[in-house]
């Protein structure tokens, strides 16, 4: 049918839509044809959903032996469908998508191989196909691949059009993590060329395999006697504070390697138990120890882990803390956190007595770390410079809030000075430019917020 289609455009003569995208370095132009929905195939290879078909693992067994049945089809057109963060529920984004493409149709074409596979569009055909208010599409525009395509010609383009800058949704976190580990392992590429492909840098390629390999580890970890373990999706919204933990590690490990394995342990612990990046920023190197030992409950704490780590000193009669006997308490706090967590999001392959269990060990340890990280929290704000930057640009925000509460009553009384108001924006942008070059100039791998900043001050204000 594609051979056809094809065909019919050559012999038409008439000028045909074409869509343009990276082929093998280099430009290419393929032809644009119309397709019955019903003659596509979702890609079981796709990055969008890689992370989330662990969610059922028969099902992703079925998948992977058979990727084009029609059991294995239906399971991927419902990863499709669900939030990354969390797919046991419904994608809102998904909704929408499916209403903008019942209002507006289908504006850009998707790609396909030679043999209907879907390369790009995958989400889209899937709106396309579940309609809106009972009203579904029957056909679908996609570019054609040309026939020698393989299966990393086919990742490499679904990359390199996800990074185009335009209003298709992002991959999500973990899915973007295992893209950038097949472009290292599978298609061999150094990190330079990684960091060409996905815009960015050799820097920040770096801190996404430190994150990645570390929460591989943390699945590991998890694991007990049984098949539990927790999953990647199970940090998809740990983004940032993994981000900001593979900074201060980094920092930390240039000073002392011991005290830096510490502070990873608590931070990652603090993840596992979902708290916001805020509350992890007050966990330093010495959390353990300060605030959190005291705080453990024996049967769930240090104890256990203590006991075996002493190293007896001859003649004296007296024991120390053996080297690394810390790190070591601070992997077992971590460990059955891991673990606990597991087994709470198991379902019914586990027992509701070990449900239980884990559900009380999980709760232990909140209880400890609630209150360590208040009191370490308040001991920060003690001993933060009152004149640092963040606290310059948070008193800006504050001032910024109050001028959208003056502009509200200029309205109402019509007060307002426009062209006052207008010299006073474009000093605001005059000013964040600096803030944006210097902050570039200080910070090696940039956050959300620098992000921001940066794109922001790109539109220069117009005279």
């Amino acid at each position: 049918m594609v051979a056809q289609r094809l065909e019919d455009l050559d012999r038409n003569g008439s000028v045909a839509e074409t869509l343009t995208l990276e082929w093998r370095d280099a430009p290419l132009h393929v032809q644009v044809i119309d397709m019955p929905l019903n003659a596509l195939y979702y890609n079981p290879g796709t990055h969008r959903i890689r992370a989330q078909r662990s969610l059922d693992q028969l099902r992703d067994a079925a998948l992977s032996a058979d990727p084009w049945s029609q059991e294995s089809q239906d399971y991927l057109k419902y990863l499709l469908t669900r939030r990354p963060a969390d797919p046991t529920q419904r994608d809102t984004e998904f909704d929408k998508l499916a209403k903008h493409l019942d209002q507006f149709g289908q504006i850009e074409p998707g790609l396909i191989t030679r043999e209907g596979v879907l390369v790009n569009g995958n989400t889209r055909c899937a709106a396309l196909r579940e309609g809106v208010d009972g009203v579904k599409a029957t056909s679908m525009r996609v570019g054609v691949l040309p026939a020698s395509c393989t299966w990393d010609d086919i990742n490499a383009v679904e990359v390199s059009l996800q990074l185009r800058h335009d209003a298709r949704r992002d991959y999500s976190y973990i899915n973007h993590l295992l893209a950038l580990e097949e472009q290292r392992d599978q298609l061999h590429r150094p990190t330079s060329v990684i960091a060409r492909i996905f815009h960015t840098t050799t820097a920040v390629c770096d801190r996404d395999f430190w994150v990645l390999a570390e929460l591989q580890n943390c699945i590991k970890r998890s694991r007990t006697t049984g098949p539990e373990s927790m999953r990647l999706v199970d940090f998809e919204q740990s983004k940032e504070k993994l981000a900001e933990l593979y900074r201060v590690y980094r920092e930390e490990h240039k000073k002392n390697r011991e005290r830096a394995e510490l502070l990873k342990e608590s931070r990652l612990a603090a993840i596992v138990l979902e708290y916001a990046k805020t509350d992890v920023r007050f966990i330093g190197t010495d959390f353990q120890e300060r605030y959190l030992d005291k705080r453990l409950v024996d049967e769930f704490g240090r104890a256990e882990s203590g006991a075996s780590s002493a190293v007896a000193i001859p003649g004296l009669g007296r024991s120390v803390k053996a080297s690394g006997a810390d790190v070591a308490a601070a992997r077992a706090v971590t460990d059955k956190l891991l673990q606990a967590k597991a087994i709470e999001a198991a379902g019914d392959s586990v027992s509701e007595p070990a449900k239980r269990a884990a559900s009380k060990l999980i709760s232990s340890y909140r209880d400890a770390f609630d209150e360590a990280i208040t009191i370490a929290g308040r001991d920060a704000m003690l001993r933060k410079k009152r004149l640092a930057a963040p606290d310059r640009v948070v008193a800006a925000c504050k001032d910024l809030e109050q001028a959208v509460t003056d502009l509200v009553l200029a309205r109402g009384n019509s007060s307002l000075d426009e062209d006052a108001f207008d010299d006073a924006l474009i000093q605001v942008h005059t000013v964040l430019e600096q803030l944006a070059i210097e902050a570039q100039r200080s910070v090696k791998i940039p956050g959300s917020g620098l992000d921001w900043l940066a794109a922001a001050v790109e539109n220069r204000p117009q005279h």
